[in-house]
C-alpha cells in the first residue's frame, strides 16, 4: 500500500523540483563530454567563492587557524577559491560515478593506488573500518566498496523519501547492506563480524562522542566511534582517501591499516589512536588544502563542551 505524503504543498513541490534536478544533473553530466562538464561545474564553483558569503568567510578563518603563520593573506584566499572551483569539479566526479553499475566503468573514471592494503585488510575477516575525510569526490567510495568487497553503508535520512531511495539505491550497489545513521546500530557490529566494510568519516565537528585532540596541529573535538569500533572488534582501520589531480581525474589512495593500541587505559587508548587516525588524514589535506572543506566549523566546539 502506498503511503500517503501528509506533507504541506509547497514542501512537496520543493522536494519535487529538486528530486528531478538531481535526476536531470545526473542524466545531463553523464552525456556532457567530460571537458565541458569539469569547465562548467569547475566555474559554478568559482561563482560560488563570490556569492557564498558565509561559508567562504569561515573557510578563510579556519584557514588562517591553521596556516596563518605559513602563509599569507592572498595565499589563504587562492585556496579558498580553488576549493570553491574542486567542490564543483568534484560534484561532476560524482554524478558521473553515480549510475555506474560495474567496474569497469568506475575503473575508466578514477585511479586506484594501494588496493593491496585493503585486501591485504578484508582478507582477515574481522571487517575493515574504512576511514576517510571530506577530501575529494568522497562520495565514490561507496561505489568502490560496493562493488568490490561485502560492506554496510550508512548514512542520514532524508527528509525526501525519493531523494533518501536515490541514495540508498547508489550506495546498496553490489548487494552492500544499507543503514540510516542511527537505526539498527548493533547491525553495524554484526557487520563487522561478517567480515563486511564500513566507511566512517571523522573530519568534522558534529554532534557525536568526540575527544579533543590535533588535527592539522590544532585541538579540536574529533568523533570517536571509529576508535571504540575497532577496539570492540578487533577490525582493521584503512585510511583510504580520495584526491583530484591538476587533470581532474581522481585518485583512491589505500594506505596500510593503523596500527591500535591497547594500554589498559580506556581514555588513553580513545585519545592515542583518534589521534592517529587524524594524522594519517592531516597528511592528505596538507598535500594539497584546496581539497579539504574549509568551510565546515571545524573549530566551533569548545573544551568542555565536547560529547562524552
Amino acid at each position: 500500500m502506498k503511503e500517503v505524503d501528509n506533507r504541506p504543498f509547497l514542501k512537496r513541490l520543493k522536494y519535487t523540483l529538486l528530486y528531478w534536478l538531481v535526476k536531470s544533473l545526473i542524466f545531463i553530466t553523464e552525456k556532457l563530454p567530460r571537458p565541458v562538464v569539469y569547465f562548467v561545474y569547475g566555474g559554478l564553483g568559482k561563482l560560488a567563492y563570490y556569492f557564498a558569503g558565509e561559508p567562504r568567510r569561515r573557510a578563510i578563518k579556519n584557514l588562517t587557524v591553521v596556516f596563518g603563520n605559513e602563509k599569507t593573506e592572498d595565499e589563504i584566499k587562492a585556496i579558498t577559491k580553488k576549493m570553491f572551483m574542486n567542490l564543483g569539479k568534484n560534484l561532476a566526479t560524482v554524478l558521473r560515478v553515480f549510475p555506474m553499475e560495474n567496474l569497469d566503468q568506475f575503473y575508466k573514471q578514477v585511479r586506484i593506488i594501494g588496493k593491496e592494503n585493503l585486501d591485504a585488510a578484508y582478507a582477515k575477516g574481522k571487517g575493515v573500518v574504512l576511514l576517510t575525510a571530506h577530501i575529494g569526490a568522497f562520495e565514490i567510495l561507496g561505489t568502490f566498496i560496493g562493488l568490490n568487497y561485502k560492506s554496510i553503508m550508512v548514512g542520514t535520512k532524508l527528509k525526501d523519501p525519493r531523494l533518501d531511495d536515490l541514495i540508498v539505491r547508489s550506495r546498496s550497489k553490489g548487494g552492500s547492506k544499507y543503514v540510516h545513521r542511527g537505526e539498527n546500530t548493533l547491525q553495524l557490529m554484526r557487520s563487522l563480524k561478517e567480515g563486511r566494510v564500513m566507511i566512517i568519516l571523522i573530519d568534522q565537528d558534529t554532534k557525536v562522542k568526540s575527544r579533543f585532540v590535533e588535527f592539522m596541529g590544532v585541538p579540536a573535538a574529533t568523533p570517536v566511534g571509529a576508535t571504540m569500533i575497532a577496539l570492540k572488534s578487533g577490525a582493521d582501520i584503512v585510511p583510504v582517501i580520495v584526491q583530484m589531480d591538476e587533470h581532474d581525474n581522481q585518485t583512491i589512495t589505500c594506505m596500510p591499516a593503523l596500527e591500535v593500541t591497547k594500554s589498559g587505559d580506556a581514555e588513553q587508548d580513545l585519545l592515542n589512536n583518534t589521534l592517529r587516525m587524524n594524522q594519517a588524514v592531516d597528511a592528505f589535506i596538507r598535500k594539497d588544502p584546496s581539497q579539504w572543506v574549509w568551510m565546515h566549523d571545524r573549530f566551533k566546539t569548545k573544551p568542555g563542551e565536547e560529547i562524552m
